[in-house]
């Protein structure tokens, strides 16, 4: 049966003129299907939304949504599906960004493929894996893409050392270390010389950010098993997930990083494949 859209959630990103035509577009889709559009403070303010017919203004972001519509780049459609993580909430998001490899659409088609299309669920579903890990505190970190430790800008050298279920693997000075998933293995990893992994393979890649070493090599963990990384310098390693600064690790401390294998739901166009999406992003980019 197809999922019938009542209401949306809608993430933009911080560029408000650049996304206005494709917002009128899909303001104008939800008032002719009967949706909800709704929008948290922060996107309230940014856009100078006034009251209108489908517009819900300061909402809470809610899970009793069907779908989330974001207008943005990779950045912003990260931060839909870290808010949807283990929800049955899909993210449709249109590229407004440089590269926009998780997007499902390009705004120059939203012609031929508009939101009433979206809101009918004329889509696939793509599930895509998590990286979780507790910080020192407590605290649950989500990546889709990556978590990265970096050394503090200004700092010494970092020394990381990183084990695989209990056994240490090594120890590496350098600049920092980026966990990711296949998803993110094109992002930050890539960058690194680490491996370019294709959708749908578990586990998860580990590559070095300027190694000071001539044997560290990058892996690719096993989908059950825990890779922990160890700060053995002697100063504080930044942490980040998915490009944004999460906490700190301490001397001497030690966090542990897991694969989830379904964590949150990517919208794809039908015939739209990891490969076919590789050879447009990156070509495009090279030409």
């Amino acid at each position: 049966m197809t999922p019938v859209v009542r209401e949306v959630s809608v993430l933009t990103h911080s560029r408000p003129v650049q996304i206005a035509p494709a917002l009128e577009l899909l303001i104008e889709a939800a008032r002719e299907a009967g949706v909800l559009l709704r929008f948290d403070c922060e996107e309230t303010t940014k856009l100078g939304l006034e009251t209108g017919p489908g517009i819900v203004r300061d909402a809470e972001l809610s899970d009793d949504v069907q779908l989330c519509v974001v207008l943005g780049g990779d950045g912003t459609i990260l931060k839909g599906l870290r808010g949807y993580a283990r929800t049955a909430v899909p993210v449709f998001a249109v590229n407004f960004g440089e590269v926009g490899f998780l997007a499902t659409i390009e705004p120059e088609n939203l012609g031929e493929f508009g939101f009433d299309r979206a809101f009918g669920f004329d889509f696939e579903q793509v599930q895509l894996p998590a990286i979780s890990m507790r910080t020192p505190s407590g605290g649950l970190l989500t990546a889709i893409n990556d978590i990265s430790f970096q050394r503090v800008v200004g700092g010494r050298v970092a020394q990381l050392a990183y084990g695989v279920e209990g056994e240490e693997a090594g120890s590496v000075r350098c600049d920092g270390l980026v966990v990711c998933t296949a998803a993110g293995s094109t992002g930050y990893n890539l960058a690194n010389g680490g491996p370019v992994m294709a959708w749908g393979v578990e586990g998860f890649g580990v590559s070095f950010i300027a190694p000071h070493s001539l044997t560290a090599r990058a892996l690719v963990v096993a989908p059950g098993d825990a890779l922990s990384v160890s700060n053995r310098g002697r100063e504080a390693v930044d942490v980040s997930v998915d490009g944004r600064p999460a906490c700190q690790i301490a001397p001497g401390d030690e966090l542990v990083a897991r694969f989830e294998p379904s964590a949150a739901l990517l919208a794809q166009l039908p015939g739209w494949s990891f490969y076919r999406r590789l050879r447009t992003k990156f070509g495009r980019l090279s030409s």
